[in-house]
């Protein structure tokens, strides 16, 4: 049993905090699913889009396969320690070249795994498994925050550019009832020449989302694992609308869904097979070995030869490490430093992860707050419109006058938007620093 032993694990133990701080204000929001939180955004093209790209993701489909490779090596790990059987043969020549020998011969080897090589051996199978493991989730939860970004991001490219039409739609107004005052000579040229500037000016910043939304179509279709985006993303569409989540979910059990730190585990579990083997590596190997050999005459110089021998051997063999044991005792101990750094890089991992949720806890609640009071400032240039309009229905105002709030209320609007666009962005960066959730098993490629 001794021989047979291994050291413990290391004990892995996380410390989450025990709430956040950043978290939003308690209340009756929408809580999303864990399992699929993209789905908060009430999009189904937004979940069509996740849903394929999970499936014909090249990054995706080159993770399944180092996880097939893994598993293979996996389920194999304990073969040096199974009994192993070969076959070899050669031709000999006898030292006075007087005859010639067709030697066949079968071996047959078994190296004990003692001193805790055989379960050794078997953590860093585990751990390799396990790393491309955290990987494939890694490349998983990157693609689909990634989709759901470049989703946002068309949308809301599409969104800034109908609202800069519309500016310039205003501007063009504006200029044409200045030049009309121009000719009643109730104008004076400065002010058409900046209505002109003012007109250039929102032509010029129409190239902006047009430029976005040519990027984030094709950076879609990339994540989709085709040269070219279709053709009904350009069709203009309603952004995602997020409205109101909490998170639902004990810290402990979020966090341990993060790639990353599952892949530090997977490591700590690397290094403590490594360590095993190395210790085990300063003991004695014990082995079981059998032979037969099987000689022929194919010529001879000789009168009388014999036509043919066999002959066959069984027993122990024992490897013991004397001149360079010190060399593998130092073997041994750079490997349980390795250990633990592996152990301190987990702690590291941990404290990382909590770190970026509670800094994308921050910016989520922050950005609320500013999507809160860029829709208020909304709200009022609205209201400021209708009045100015009510004025120029009653005579009292002229329509000059009106394209100025007109141009104020837009401006108002785009901030909104752009505000609403880095929140639902912040939503995603929270749930991608969380490990992105589990994923439904139903959209994930089978990678046995």
């Amino acid at each position: 049993m001794t021989g047979c032993s291994v050291d413990p694990l290391p004990a892995l133990k996380p410390t989450p905090p025990e709430a956040w701080r950043n978290t939003p204000p308690p209340g009756s929001p929408l809580k999303p699913d864990l399992n699929q939180w993209w789905r908060a955004f009430n999009d189904p093209q937004l979940d069509a889009l996740v849903e394929r790209a999970l499936q014909n993701n090249l990054d995706v489909a080159a993770a399944v396969e180092r996880l097939r490779a893994a598993r293979v090596l996996r389920e194999h790990s304990q073969s040096p320690y199974l009994p192993a059987l070969g076959i070899k043969t050669h031709d000999a020549i006898s030292p006075d070249t007087s005859t010639s020998y067709f030697l066949l011969g079968f071996d047959a080897q078994w190296e004990l795994p003692l001193f805790g090589a055989g379960q050794s051996a078997d953590r860093v199978a585990q751990g390799n498994q396990a790393l491309v493991v955290a990987d494939l989730r890694n490349v998983q939860v990157s693609l689909v925050a990634e989709v759901v970004r470049q989703w946002i991001e068309l949308r809301s490219a599409q969104q800034a550019e109908h609202a800069l039409m519309t500016l310039r739609d205003t501007q063009r107004e504006k200029l044409q009832l200045l030049q009309v005052r121009e000719q009643l000579t109730l104008a004076p040229r400065v002010d058409v020449a900046g209505a002109e500037a003012e007109l250039a000016q929102a032509d010029m910043l129409l190239t902006e989302p047009r430029q976005r939304i040519n990027s984030h179509a094709q950076q879609l279709a990339l994540l989709m694992g085709q040269p070219e985006p279709d053709a009904r993303w350009l069709q203009p569409g309603s952004p995602p609308t997020l409205g109101q989540w909490q998170l639902n979910g004990l810290p402990a059990d979020l966090l341990r869904t993060r790639p990353e730190i599952a892949g530090a585990e997977a490591n700590v579990l690397i290094a403590a097979g490594e360590l095993g083997l190395s210790q085990a590596d300063m003991y004695p190997h014990l082995s079981l070995g059998a032979s037969l050999q099987w000689s022929l005459n194919i010529a001879s110089n000789r009168k009388r030869t014999p036509s043919g021998n066999s002959i066959f051997s069984a027993g122990p063999g024992i490897s013991i490490p004397l001149f360079d044991w010190g060399q593998r005792a130092a073997a041994a101990k750079a490997s349980s430093h390795q250990m633990q750094a592996a152990v301190l890089a987990y702690r590291q991992a941990v404290l990382q992860g909590v770190a970026e949720a509670e800094i994308a806890l921050g910016d989520l609640e922050q950005l609320r707050l500013r999507e809160q009071s860029a829709k208020q400032v909304y709200a009022a240039q609205r209201t400021r419109l209708e009045a100015a309009q009510q004025r120029v229905d009653l005579g009292l105002m002229s329509p000059l006058e009106l394209t100025g709030a007109q141009v104020e209320t837009l401006r108002a609007q785009q901030q909104a938007d752009s505000a609403t666009a880095q929140r639902d962005v912040a939503y995603v960066a929270l749930y991608k620093a969380l490990g992105g959730a589990p994923l439904p098993a139903t959209t994930l490629k089978d990678a046995d």
